[in-house]
C-alpha cells in the first residue's frame, strides 16, 4: 500500500507518493495526462538536467543564488544526468503544449535532491525551491525547446552520424570486393545494360554518404538555443549574462557550438530548425529504405527469385514453411523509414502549433524528432553489422544474368544500327538464344567478343580498366 504526503500549491492540496522526489506540479500532470504511457527518453531528461545544473552554476557566479544552494543544485542535476533518477520522470509526452509539466518535474526532482543534500525535508521545498531557485532565470518556454535542440544535436553527433559512417564503410568495402562481378542492370525492373555488382553497391554507399552530408550541413541550425528568452522572448527575469554563460558551459560539456538564439522571439514562436532537421532525416531514411528494398529484391529466392545476393541467415522465416529464411534486417529498415516519415509529418504539423508568442506542440515535436534520430541510427548500424558486412554474391547467377540479357544487343547499335539490332534481339527472344549466338555472322567473331565484353560495357567510354 502506497503512503502519501500532502502538498499544497496555488490550486489547493494534492496527495503525492511519500517517497517521490517530485511534488504537486508533477503529480497533477501525472493525473491529468494518462494518455500514451510514453515518456521522454533519458537523453532528453539528461539534457534538461544539464541546463538546470549550468543555470545554477551561472546564477551562483552572478550572485543571484547562494553558493551552497548553487552547488547542491548542480550536484543534484549531475545525478539526474547520470541516470540515477529516471524513475522520477513519469509524465506522459502528451501534456501541456509548452512542456511546462516536464520542466517542473525536473525542477521538483532536482530541488528534492538538493534539499536532501542540505538537510531539508522532502516536500517542504526548503532551503531550495523548485521555481525560485532551480528555475531561476528560466521559463518552460525557453528551457524545453533548448533541451530539445541540445538532445537532438548531441544524439545526431554521438550516435546517428557514426552509424551512417559505419554503413557507408560497409557498403564501400563490398563495392570494392564485388567490383570484378558483372551482372545485368535493370531499369523499370526489366533487363538493361550490364553493370558491375560493385558499382551497384557503390551507388548505395554514395546515397548513405549524401545522407550524412545532408545531416551534417543541417546540424548547426540546432545550435541556437532559446535560453534567455524566458516566457515570451523579452528575457524578463533572466540576467543579461545568464544565457551566454549557460550556453558556454553546455557547449563545453557537449563539444558542440551552442549559443543563445539571435532572436528569442523567433526561437519561442517557430521550430523551423526542427522541421529542417526532420526533413534531412526523412531524406536519409528514404535512401536507406531504397537500399534495403533493393538488397532484399536482389536476394529474393533462393531459387526462383533474382538470387544474386546471399544474405546472412539470422532466424527462421516462417511458422509453417520449414527452411524459409526472410530478409529480416532489410524489412526492419523499411519499417523504420516508414516511421521516420510519419514522425516527419508530426514534426511539421507540430511546428504550426500555437499562436503569437509561443508554439504549444513542443512535446510532440520533441518526441517525434528524437524518435527519428534514435531509430534511424539503430537501423543503420544493424543494416551494416547484421546484413551488409556478411552479404555474399552468387557469381554464377550474376554471370547467367549477363549471358541471357537481351539488352546486350545495345552494344551492337553503333556498328549495325538500331533497327537491325532490334531484329537480333527479337530473334534471340523468340529462339531463346543469347545475343552472342543470335548475332553470329552479323559481325566477325572477334569484334562481337570485343563489343559484348562486359568489362568494356561497364567501364567509362567503353574501355576496359585495369
Amino acid at each position: 500500500m502506497t503512503d502519501y504526503r500532502t502538498e499544497k500549491d496555488a490550486l489547493g492540496e494534492i496527495q503525492v507518493p511519500a517517497t517521490a522526489l517530485w511534488g504537486a506540479a508533477t503529480q497533477r500532470a501525472i493525473e491529468n495526462f494518462p494518455v500514451s504511457g510514453r515518456r521522454f527518453p533519458h537523453a532528453f531528461i539528461a539534457m534538461l538536467a544539464r541546463i538546470k545544473g549550468a543555470a545554477a552554476v551561472v546564477n551562483g557566479e552572478l550572485g543571484l543564488l547562494e553558493a551552497g544552494k548553487a552547488q547542491a543544485i548542480a550536484q543534484a542535476a549531475a545525478s539526474v544526468v547520470a541516470g540515477e533518477h529516471d524513475d522520477q520522470f513519469p509524465i506522459d509526452i502528451f501534456q501541456t503544449g509548452s512542456g511546462t509539466s516536464t520542466n517542473m518535474n525536473a525542477n521538483e526532482v532536482i530541488a528534492s535532491l538538493a534539499n536532501r543534500e542540505l538537510g531539508g525535508t522532502l516536500g517542504t521545498w526548503n532551503p531550495v525551491h523548485p521555481n525560485d531557485d532551480v528555475n531561476l532565470g528560466q521559463s518552460s518556454n525557453d528551457v524545453i525547446p533548448s533541451a530539445l535542440h541540445l538532445t537532438a544535436a548531441a544524439e545526431i553527433n554521438t550516435n546517428l552520424l557514426p552509424a551512417l559512417t559505419e554503413l557507408h564503410r560497409a557498403l564501400g568495402e563490398k563495392a570494392l570486393a564485388f567490383d570484378h562481378i558483372f551482372k545485368t542492370g535493370r531499369t523499370h525492373l526489366m533487363d538493361a545494360m550490364p553493370i558491375r555488382l560493385g558499382q551497384e553497391f557503390g551507388g548505395w554507399a554514395r546515397q548513405v554518404e549524401r545522407g550524412s552530408e545532408r545531416i551534417r550541413r543541417t546540424l548547426p541550425v540546432l545550435f541556437e538555443l532559446a535560453l534567455g528568452g524566458t516566457a515570451v522572448g523579452t528575457g524578463f527575469g533572466s540576467d543579461a549574462e545568464f544565457a551566454p554563460r549557460v550556453c558556454e558551459i553546455l557547449a563545453f560539456e557537449t563539444e558542440l557550438a551552442f549559443v543563445p538564439s539571435i532572436n528569442p522571439f523567433e526561437a519561442l514562436q517557430s521550430h523551423s530548425p526542427c522541421v529542417e532537421m526532420s526533413g534531412a532525416l526523412t531524406a536519409t531514411a528514404s535512401s536507406l529504405a531504397r537500399i534495403a528494398d533493393d538488397v532484399r529484391l536482389l536476394a529474393s529466392g533462393p531459387r526462383l527469385g533474382f538470387s544474386e545476393l546471399k544474405l546472412p541467415a539470422l532466424q527462421p522465416g516462417s511458422s509453417i514453411m520449414p527452411g524459409k529464411v526472410n530478409p529480416v534486417i532489410p524489412e526492419m529498415v523499411v519499417q523504420v523509414a516508414t516511421q521516420v516519415m510519419g514522425n516527419d509529418t508530426a514534426v511539421k504539423i507540430g511546428a504550426l502549433g500555437g499562436h503569437l508568442e509561443l508554439n504549444t506542440q513542443v512535446p510532440v515535436i520533441a518526441a517525434n524528432l528524437l524518435d527519428s534520430i534514435h531509430i534511424l541510427g539503430n537501423a543503420a548500424s544493424l543494416l551494416a553489422e547484421r546484413c551488409i558486412a556478411d552479404i555474399e554474391a552468387d557469381e554464377d547467377r550474376c554471370q547467367e544474368s549477363i549471358d541471357m540479357s537481351l539488352a546486350l544487343v545495345t552494344a551492337l547499335v553503333p556498328q549495325i544500327g538500331y533497327a537491325r539490332a532490334a531484329e537480333i534481339a527479337k530473334k534471340a527472344a523468340d529462339t531463346e538464344q543469347t545475343i552472342r549466338s543470335a548475332a553470329q555472322g552479323v559481325l566477325p567473331d572477334d569484334e562481337l567478343d570485343e563489343l559484348l565484353d562486359p568489362a568494356n560495357l561497364t567501364s567509362p567510354n567503353g574501355r576496359k580498366t585495369s
